[in-house]
C-alpha cells in the first residue's frame, strides 16, 4: 500500500473512532502511531475515561480479533500465554492458547499483576511469539498490545520496571473531556439503548498489515537523523535525569516519526513530526534523579526543555522548505 492510500485508510479509522469515543484527536493519533510504528501502546489514566472502550473500538475499526486480560495480583503467566493440557482421549498434552492469541490484546490494569506475569508479555511484545514448556508459538499477524494502568491507585500495584516501559513505543492518556465533550457524551448515550457505542469495521487484517508496512518507504533526511540522535543524547546529559533515553528509544523515535508522516499522507518526515511524537515516545523512558522526584519534576517538562535546547534543522524536501530553524 502506498503512503497516500495508507494515510487515507488511517483517516477513515480516525473518523470511525471520533464517531464513537469522545477524546482529543492527538490521543487517537498516538494509538495509530504506536500501531504504524510496529509497536505497542500504554494508556495511563484514571478509571472511567474510556480506556477499555477505546481498545475494543480500535480492534473493531481495524477489523481485527480482540481479547481482554484483566490483570490481578493472582494472575499467572500461563493465564496470559496459555498452557499444555492433557487430552485423555489422545493420551498426550495439547497446547491451549491463552488470551494473548488475538490481533489486539488489552492488558487491563497491567500494573496490578506481579512482575512475573508482567514479564510474560515481553517476548510477545518484542518477537510476536510465546514460549511454553520449551515450545514456541507464533502470535496472530498483526499483533498489537494495548496496556492500561491507573496512576492514582498505589495499593496492591506493581509498577512496571523500566525495561518493560521501554518496550512500549507510545505512552499516552485520554484525560477528562471538555464540558462540550461531556455533554456530547450524554447526548449520544440518550440516543441509543446500549450502554456502549457501536462502531463498524473500516479495515481488515490484510489491510492493517499493508498499512503497517507503509512507513518503511517514508524518507528521512540525514539532518533529521542527527536531530533525533541529538535529542535523545541530550536527555542523558540533563542533570535532572538519572537514566536518559536508550538507543532503542532513539530507534523508536525514528519509527514513530515515519508513522506520523504516514498519518499526514506525506512521503517524508519533517522536524514538526519529530516534535509531535517526542513526548509520547520518549517521556516514559526517562528515569529522573531522586532530587528531581522530590521536587515533583515532570518528565514531560524535562523533555520540553530538551526540545527547546536542541537546535532544529532546516530540511529541504522536494525543493521546498519543510522545516524551520529553531526560533
Amino acid at each position: 500500500m502506498d503512503i497516500p492510500d495508507a494515510g487515507a485508510a488511517c483517516t477513515d479509522v480516525l473518523d470511525a473512532l471520533r464517531g464513537s469515543i469522545i477524546a482529543d484527536d492527538d490521543f487517537f493519533e498516538d494509538i495509530l502511531i504506536g500501531l504504524l510504528s510496529g509497536g505497542h501502546v500504554l494508556i495511563e489514566d484514571v478509571p472511567g475515561t474510556g480506556k477499555t472502550l477505546t481498545a475494543r473500538s480500535v480492534a473493531t475499526a481495524l477489523g481485527l480479533s480482540f481479547s481482554r486480560v484483566q490483570f490481578t495480583p493472582d494472575l499467572l503467566p500461563s493465564d496470559v500465554t496459555g498452557t499444555n493440557v492433557f487430552d485423555e482421549s489422545a493420551g498426550e498434552f495439547e497446547f491451549s492458547e491463552g488470551p494473548i492469541f488475538a490481533n489486539v490484546v488489552l492488558a487491563d490494569e497491567i500494573n496490578r499483576a506481579p512482575p512475573k506475569t508482567q514479564a510474560a508479555l515481553l517476548e510477545a511484545m518484542e518477537e510476536e511469539q510465546v514460549t511454553v514448556d520449551g515450545d514456541t508459538y507464533a502470535l496472530p499477524e498483526p499483533f498489537f498490545l494495548v496496556a492500561t494502568q491507573n496512576p492514582v491507585e498505589s495499593e496492591g500495584n506493581f509498577p512496571l520496571p523500566e525495561a518493560q516501559l521501554d518496550r512500549f513505543n507510545v505512552k499516552t492518556s485520554m484525560g477528562y473531556p471538555e464540558l462540550d465533550g461531556e455533554i456530547e457524551l450524554l447526548r449520544r448515550r440518550a440516543g441509543r439503548v446500549e450502554q456502549d457505542p457501536s462502531i463498524d469495521p473500516v479495515l481488515d487484517a490484510d489491510s492493517v498489515v499493508d498499512v503497517r508496512g507503509a512507513p518503511e518507504s517514508v524518507r528521512v533526511d540525514d539532518d533529521l537523523l542527527e536531530y533525533m540522535a541529538r535529542l535523545t543524547r541530550a536527555t542523558r546529559e540533563d542533570r535532572r535525569v538519572d537514566v536518559g533515553v536508550s538507543p532503542r528509544g532513539t530507534q523508536r523515535l525514528f519509527e514513530a516519526t515515519r508513522a506520523a508522516a504516514v498519518l499526514a499522507g506525506r512521503e517524508f518526515v519533517t522536524p514538526d513530526d519529530v516534535k509531535r511524537v517526542a513526548a509520547p515516545v520518549l517521556a516514559h523512558r526517562l528515569v529522573l534523579t531522586p532530587d528531581a522526584k522530590v521536587d515533583d519534576v515532570a518528565k514531560s517538562d524535562v523533555l520540553q526543555a530538551v526540545l527547546d535546547r536542541v537546535e532544529v534543522p532546516t530540511v529541504q524536501q522536494g525543493g521546498s522548505d519543510a522545516g524551520a530553524a529553531a526560533e
